[in-house]
């Protein structure tokens, strides 16, 4: 009788070894985004010349500071006395969405939002959508006498970061808010 013995040597080539299994990329929202919602814009969320109607302007920069033309903003805030729908004023939506121009450049019509809880500043939540997200990116908006130590949210944030959310006074009923989306200046974003 024989008996064989397993053999440690491997006959023919060997296994090609598996290469590593990496998740597949995200994908991001293109350069088609802009353009597939530019009929969907609506910067006005109170009719230009209403009382107490003030622009939001600002420009939307990369890293380099270069403008971002495809960019799409959508602004959300309560009325002037607080409140959200459907507590608010007849009417009111507290919604606008603006696409970005060539130059990077926004505008909103709106009013000083009034303060939604004890505590917090006037403010308005601002999302940004954009070709290289993969999603959107969260900010606030803060109107001019906001106090930073009373907020919440604004006492959170590192003292030399916070004037990334404070919009400023750029003439009579205008105020400058631009977004950095990254860099030496990038905005300060929350995450959601």
């Amino acid at each position: 009788m024989t008996t064989s013995t397993p053999s440690t040597a491997t006959e023919g080539p060997s296994a090609p070894e598996r290469p590593a299994l990496l998740p597949t990329p995200s994908q991001t929202v293109g350069p088609y985004f802009a353009i597939g919602l530019r009929w969907l814009t609506r910067p006005d969320l109170v009719p230009p010349g209403s009382p107490g109607a003030l622009r939001l302007t600002g420009r939307v920069l990369d890293a380099e500071g270069r403008p971002v033309p495809d960019a799409v903003l959508e602004l959300w805030q309560a009325d002037p006395e607080g409140r959200f729908p459907p507590e608010s004023a007849p009417g009111w939506t507290g919604f606008g969405r603006c696409p970005t121009d060539e130059e990077g450049r926004f505008a909103f019509t709106t009013v000083v939002p009034g303060p939604v809880g004890p505590g917090q500043a006037p403010h308005a939540d601002l999302s940004v959508f954009a070709r290289g997200l993969v999603q959107r990116l969260l900010t606030r908006v803060y109107f001019p006498g906001a106090d930073p130590e009373r907020d919440p949210v604004l006492a959170a944030v590192p003292p030399e970061r916070r004037a990334t959310l404070l919009a400023k006074p750029e003439g009579p009923g205008t105020l400058r808010f631009d977004v950095h989306l990254a860099g030496e200046d990038e905005t300060v974003f929350f995450a959601w």
